[in-house]
């Protein structure tokens, strides 16, 4: 321990209070990636934290991560510059620069990753058009629901449908989807 405190006592003035905000600040930008990766998620009361009603805007510069980030690369290019022999005014300059370098990266990889994001709900409008085989006979004239199966974003979906068609459809029937009513598919027997 005595070798750390000989360091720290043979340092001057400008590398200490960079050296005491690399080592902190290095801390909490480990542990945020750390939890990160672990999907821990940020508490509600943080700046960060995602508002379901919030549709501002996506990129956002000035986040508790970012600053972290800043604060992080702000006290190391600092070293880095005090070593390499710049002078004090210039040691800020660099470390500065560095600091907003990390804090725009960082915001625009967040945005990028938010952009990404995918919603995951299923749009029945996309299935207009397309074709299915009828899992449960469907009443003709509208006069009660049967199910079908068919493609949807992706996947085979089992889903409601009617049908504005004369005659019942049996099961194994092709039909296509004509339109969408709420939650349900109207149908029509394929040709």
């Amino acid at each position: 321990m005595e070798s750390v405190s000989q360091w720290w006592e043979g340092l001057g003035f400008v590398l200490k209070v960079y050296w005491g905000i690399a080592v902190p600040f290095t801390v909490f930008f480990l542990l945020q990636l750390v939890l990160s990766f672990m999907g821990a998620e940020t508490p509600d009361d943080l700046p960060d934290a995602e508002i379901d009603a919030d549709h501002g805007i996506g990129f956002q510069f000035f986040t508790l991560k970012n600053l972290i980030g800043f604060f992080t690369i702000f006290g190391w290019a600092g070293v880095a510059a005090v070593h390499g022999g710049l002078s004090t005014g210039a040691s800020v300059v660099v470390a500065v620069l560095a600091g907003l370098a990390m804090m725009g990266i960082m915001a625009g990889v967040f945005y990028l990753l938010m952009k990404a994001n995918a919603d995951g709900t299923m749009k029945l409008e996309t299935a207009v058009g397309k074709i299915g085989e009828v899992y449960l006979p469907i009443p003709a004239n509208r006069g009660g629901l049967g199910k079908v199966q068919i493609n949807v974003g992706g996947a085979l979906r089992t889903l409601e449908a009617l049908s504005d068609d004369g005659q019942d459809i049996p099961t194994g029937k092709l039909i296509k989807v004509s339109g969408v009513v709420g939650t349900t598919l109207v149908v029509t027997t394929s040709n």
